[in-house]
Formats: structure tokens, C-alpha cells, sequence
């Protein structure tokens, strides 16, 4: 059975047209389980269904976007990291380069990245986590301040959760170019807050929590063609303010409609951060 459509009639100059796994909304909270299951078993709980979309390229309008509006925006940025799978040049090197990035970016008063996923197609090869091609976003009323708790001292965290904070993602490829498997991102200004589906997150010692995203056809979805190793995206999981702007989106991988057995296989890294302001 065909993917459902979205009720766009034609992709335009620029768009790309692919499918995004959303989650059909029930009455059971889904679950998805961050440990290996009984063989067979699934480790999300719920019903996905495959959406036909159309996904713009944002390279022509990136003026347009920014992380209060919609929840996200392009950045040229070198490091000088040499090897993402070096994970104590990461931490020596990395970590201070996207801290002071976001802090310029926001201005924040202070950016700790508290960690880092690096993802491949070629996972089992890389021994690292695959793509998720899933609509999702990482965060949730409940589970960012939880974050913050979890990370600072109790005297630290009462004073940063009586302000404003944020959990900004930033997401690089660690390839040349990335031509296979890109990261969409959904504009947030496009979304309703019911189109989010709280999602336990089931760890063998704990529990957390993100949104898994219901299908709404007035998603207006971005991603970057061939971004490059020198290129971040930073987007917006989490914001305590509640004044208007950009409280959190939503994002996945997807296929690329021309891919072929030539193209290197997508590896990136996503950062993690907690924002004060």
C-alpha cells in the first residue's frame, strides 16, 4: 500500500519528495526501549505509518529561519577536530568549540554540552546508532527540566530552572558532503502542540520521556542539501519560555529520492546542550 499523501499536488523547484514515519496516536502511551529486546520483539511500542511529504530545500531561504521562529537555522563552522571517533579529542576539543558556538549564537550566559551521538547508515560496521526515521523530538515539558536536575547539582539546577533555559541540538555531518539519508526538520511555527505524543523512553535503570509527532498536513519541512563537514544545524528541542517564540519542533532522517550504491553512506555526530540564559 502506497504511503498516505500529505494533499500536495506537485513538488517544486527546490523540494525533494520522500516519506516521514509519524506516529498514529492511540490510547496506550508509547513506549520506545533503549535496550535490546526478546528476539522478534520491536523496541517501540505504537503504530508508525509511513507519510508522503515534500521536504524544501532550505539552502535558497536560510535568512529566513532562526532557532526563536522556527526552531532552527544553518551555520558555517570549522573544527578542528580530526576524528569524530576519537571520543577523547570530542571531548577535549569538541565540546568547547559548539559550547561557545551556541553561546554567540543565543547569547547565552552559559552552554554546557552534556553529550554527543554519533550516528552512521553503516552502524553495525561503526559500531555506533543508526539514523532514526522517526518524527521525534528529544525533549518534553517534563523531561527538560528533568535534564537539568539530572545534570546540575540541586542548588545549581534550582537557580538555572527559576530563569529561562533551552536543550539545543546541533547536528554535523562527518563526511565530505552528506547526499544520502539528510536530516529533515519540521518549522515550528507549522505545528500544534497536539500534533505532540509524549513517548516514554524505557532504559533498564530509568525511565525518560520525548514527543513522537501525529501527522498534520501543514508540516512545512526544510533540510540542507549536501551539507558539509564545515556546516552545523543547530535546532531547538526544548525552551521554558513561554512568550511566543519556538518552544521545540520536531526532525528525522530520510531517504533521498536519488540515491545510489556510490554515494558514501551518511555519518554524523549530534550534539547535545543545555542553554541559561
Amino acid at each position: 500500500m502506497s504511503p498516505p499523501n500529505t494533499g500536495q499536488r506537485a513538488a517544486t523547484v527546490g523540494q525533494v519528495q520522500s516519506t516521514l514515519n509519524y506516529l498514529v496516536p492511540g490510547r496506550a502511551q508509547p513506549i520506545t526501549y533503549m535496550y535490546a529486546r526478546p528476539s522478534g520483539a520491536s523496541i517501540r511500542t505504537g503504530e508508525y505509518r509511513p507519510y508522503t511529504v515534500f521536504i524544501r530545500d532550505g539552502r535558497a531561504s536560510n535568512g529566513e529561519f532562526s532557532l526563536d521562529a522556527q526552531g532552527f537555522v544553518l551555520r558555517r563552522h570549522a573544527t578542528t577536530v580530526s576524528d569524530f571517533y576519537n571520543d577523547s579529542e570530542v571531548r577535549a576539543q569538541y565540546y568547547a568549540e559548539i559550547e561557545q558556538l551556541v553561546r554567540e549564537e543565543t547569547g547565552a550566559v552559559r552552554a554546557f554540552m552534556f553529550d554527543h551521538t554519533l550516528r552512521s547508515v553503516a552502524w553495525s560496521e561503526r559500531s555506533v546508532r543508526e539514523p532514526v526515521r522517526i518524527v521525534h523530538n528529544d525533549y518534553t515539558p517534563a523531561s527538560g527540566p528533568q535534564r537539568v536536575r539530572d545534570l546540575l547539582d540541586a542548588t545549581e539546577a534550582q537557580r538555572r530552572l527559576a530563569a529561562r533555559f533551552a536543550v539545543i541540538n546541533v547536528w554535523r555531518p562527518i563526511v565530505d558532503v552528506v547526499r544520502d539519508t539528510p536530516l529533515a526538520i519540521c518549522d515550528a511555527t507549522s505545528m500544534a502542540q497536539s500534533d505532540f505524543v509524549a513517548t516514554e523512553m524505557k532504559y533498564r535503570d530509568r525511565s525518560g520521556e520525548t514527543y513522537s509527532v501525529s501527522h498534520n498536513p501543514e508540516h512545512r519541512w526544510s533540510y540542507f542539501s549536501q551539507m558539509t563537514r564545515d556546516e552545523v544545524l543547530l535546532f531547538k528541542c526544548y525552551d521554558s519560555a513561554e512568550d511566543g517564540r519556538a518552544r521545540y519542533g520536531a526532525h528525522s532522517a530520510f531517504d533521498f529520492p536519488t540515491p545510489t550504491s556510490a554515494i558514501p553512506t551518511r555519518e554524523s555526530v549530534e550534539a547535545r546542550l543545555l542553554v541559561f540564559f
